[in-house]
């Protein structure tokens, strides 16, 4: 039934539960698997102050730290999913909210199932922290599994 399934995953344990999930459907199903981890774009208060303590190109290491937090979390991705016998692409999207990183990666890609995880807020968290899950299940014209935190 799908061909092209993406993970999304910050590398998070509770993530880790909703990939373990995404793995086991795409092996179920034969499916290619593309994984997916987005770095936010850095605030500008953040920015500032960096530049204020003495950095002198406090982007750069943002970025640098940013890009080997993904390496990491798409390399260890990699290798769990190359034990399971499955093709995958891995993919990190800088700069970018998450909701939309995960949305266009998997249209761009051709996915045909998004499988990420949630983490269960309530309405009032939900409305003043905001939730990746709920914007991709809202914009998605791809179905989503979306993996709840088990309490």
């Amino acid at each position: 039934m799908y061909k092209n399934i993406l993970i999304a995953t910050d590398g998070s344990e509770f993530a880790q539960t909703a990939f373990n999930h995404g793995i086991d459907l795409a092996r179920s199903m034969k499916s290619a698997v593309t994984v997916v981890t987005v770095t936010e774009l850095w605030s500008a208060l953040e920015m500032a102050q960096k530049v204020r303590s003495g950095k002198t190109n406090p982007t750069e290491e943002y970025e640098k730290h940013e890009d080997e937090i993904a390496n990491n979390v798409l390399s260890k991705s990699e290798e769990i999913i190359k034990s399971h016998g499955l093709d995958c692409e891995l993919i990190h999207i800088r700069d970018k909210h998450p909701a939309d990183g995960i949305i266009e990666t998997a249209e761009e890609k051709g996915c045909d199932l998004i499988v990420m995880a949630s983490h269960g807020r309530r309405a009032i968290q939900k409305i003043l922290l905001g939730s990746i899950a709920s914007e991709v299940l809202a914009h998605s014209k791809v179905p989503v599994l979306v993996v709840k935190k088990n309490n």
